[in-house]
């Protein structure tokens, strides 16, 4: 705890006064242009990755950067979509799988998850992206595969499917591969690597 406390007072006295302007103009408005959903993982912060600032990135984080399918049950995953979309009218949304994602490769290596009853049955929602996966055990598959599958889970989702038909909002899958640095973009939003 004590290092966060450093962290925040670094924040106060040498961050902030320096992005003091943005910070008021913050107070006040919230207008990101993209939703980003990525992974809990530590070793994944969107804002570092992309290089934006306090403002421009809605983030959603969950284990596997998992998206589940709509429902009309109460979801806070969906909640957080539909305000990105429909309130905040973000123009593009991202999901960013990375290497060595801790959910992915206990999906595709079948580690025994009795023990963390909640994370199993959260990572049922990864089930079509180990269906599409053509090797078992391939993570770096798995992972791209993922990614592809949590892009049509987001199509489900009425706001997104909205925004799609009215050509407001595009989707992009990403995955970041930590040792590199590398962010590739997938097939269906584009081809090749960002450096």
């Amino acid at each position: 705890m004590q290092d966060l406390a450093v962290g925040v007072a670094h924040f106060r006295e040498a961050v902030f006064p320096e992005k003091a302007e943005l910070f008021a103009h913050l107070a006040s408005h919230h207008t990101p242009h993209t939703l980003f959903i990525s992974c809990s993982d530590a070793r994944v912060v969107p804002e570092l990755i992309t290089g934006t600032e306090p403002g421009d990135l809605f983030v959603i984080r969950t284990a596997g950067n998992l998206v589940p399918a709509y429902t009309p049950e109460t979801d806070g995953v969906a909640a957080s979509i539909e305000y990105a979309v429909a309130a905040l009218a973000v123009k593009d949304i991202v999901v960013c799988g990375h290497s060595a994602c801790g959910a992915m490769t206990a999906l595709a290596q079948g580690h025994d998850l009795s023990g963390a009853p909640a994370v199993a049955a959260w990572l049922r929602h990864a089930d079509a992206s180990r269906a599409r996966t053509a090797v078992t055990g391939d993570v770096d598959a798995l992972v791209r595969e993922n990614v592809l599958a949590q892009l049509a889970n987001l199509s489900t989702h009425p706001s997104v499917a909205r925004a799609l038909a009215e050509q407001k909002l595009t989707l992009r899958g990403w995955v970041f591969d930590i040792a590199t640095g590398a962010v590739e973009v997938l097939p269906t939003a584009g081809s090749g690597l960002v450096s």
